[in-house]
Order: C-alpha cells, then structure tokens, then sequence
C-alpha cells in the first residue's frame, strides 16, 4: 500500500550514475529535505564524459563541463557536500573497489538514509532502456549498504561499520512510498536547468513536464506533487 511519508531523515546520501541522474530522479525530495534541516550528500560514480550527442566532443571537455554542472545544481539543491567518482560512462562494474569506495561513504557519513537507483527494472514502456550504469550503480549501493558497511569483516580499513536504516530506491516500477514535493517543485527545476550541456528546449517546457511527472506521483500519493520510492528497511 502506498504510504505518504513525512519524517525527514536526518543525515541522506544520494548516489547516482549521472551528472544528472539526482535531479531527474529524485531532485525534489532532496531540496525538501535539505529545506527542512537534512543534512545531504551526492556521490555521482560517473564523470559524464560519454553525455554529448557532438561526434567531435572532446571527452574531458564535456566531463569538466559536467562537473561544473553538478557542483551548480548541488548549491541549488542546498547539498551538504557532492563527490564524483570519475569513472568512465559505461564502463562502470559492480566491483570490489567501487563497493569499497561506496561503504566508506556510507561508513563517513552515516546517513540514516541511502536514495539510489531501483536497479531491476530493464526498461520502462516501450521507448526507454534502463541505462546499463543507472543499474550497475544501484546494484553496488546496495551491495554497499548491505551487508557490507554494517558489517566489520567487510572492507574493514573503510572505517568504522554503519546500518543504514533506510534505502529510497528511485525509477521504481512499483513505488509505494511518496514524499510530497510541493515546495520544491520549483527548486528540482532550478537544478535541472543547471545541466545546460543535457538540456533541449525551453526553459517552460523542462518545468512543464518536470510539473506533469510530479502530478502523476502526487496523484498516487493523495497530494499535488510528489516523487515516489520503492522503500527498504535493511536489517
């Protein structure tokens, strides 16, 4: 059954493959709890580097653009901290080395909670494939979260074990929890407007399909707008 969810967690790690994964999939749950007090970090695993449709695109050009991207739409977002990874678009694994990485993220920061990318689904309709590094990279938070950060045999120079007590999975086919974004519609748009090198169109077409994608979440959730979640308790 879905459930509207009101608690704002109070320490959030969001980790995303894109430069512009978070805003798209769950920018405004972030604004609003970083509005209301939370303190939220972004790891992005990617650099961005492959995010041009220009053959001639010079990869560290575009990468560097792209980080600029994410640190502008971070302030928007009123962030705690972003952190890229680097590597490469595409050739991201759920490896040893990234898990480690993720846990002492984990274990650092010791966020109640963790947003990532629901990693199962493969596509979406008829037109949309699941990016192949939007999966590998939910799939090694979770890795991540569970078992390995809370358990202290597992990567133990990566500090001290944490249990997150909470995984929002995002780009879930089956949400069934929401979190109203009313008051932060505006806000999601501001920061996806940051990312001007994946932006085509207009500034009033972005908001308007970011405002129709918030009212079919709201919609199900019983408010104006909202985002939905696929909601873990890890224990």
């Amino acid at each position: 059954m879905a459930e509207l969810v009101r608690n704002v967690p109070a320490v959030v790690l969001a980790v995303y493959a894109h430069p512009d994964d978070p805003e798209v999939a769950c920018g405004g749950t972030l604004a609003r709890w970083a509005g209301s007090g939370a303190e939220v970090h972004l790891v992005i695993v990617c650099a961005g580097d492959k995010g041009s449709h220009d053959p001639a695109g010079d990869p560290v050009v575009v990468a560097g653009q792209r980080a600029e991207e994410v640190a502008a739409a971070a302030r928007v977002l009123g962030l705690a901290s972003h952190e890229m990874l680097g590597y490469p678009d595409g050739s991201v694994e759920d490896t040893p080395a990234l898990r480690e990485t993720l846990v002492a993220a984990v274990r650092r920061l010791r966020p109640d909670a963790v947003v990532c990318p629901d990693p199962t689904p493969a596509f979406f309709g008829r037109t949309y494939i699941n990016h192949r590094d939007h999966r590998i990279v939910g799939w090694a938070t979770l890795d991540a979260v569970a078992p390995a950060a809370w358990s202290p045999l597992y990567f133990p120079a990566a500090g001290p074990p944490h249990r997150v007590a909470e995984v929002w999975l995002s780009g879930t086919l089956d949400p069934d929890a929401f979190v109203d974004i009313e008051g932060a519609v505006e806000v999601k748009t501001a920061a996806l407007q940051c990312h001007q090198s994946q932006m085509q169109g207009s500034d009033d077409v972005l908001a308007t399909a970011i405002r129709r994608r918030a009212e079919d979440a709201g919609r199900a959730a019983g408010v104006r707008y909202a985002e939905g979640f696929k909601l873990l308790a890890p224990s």
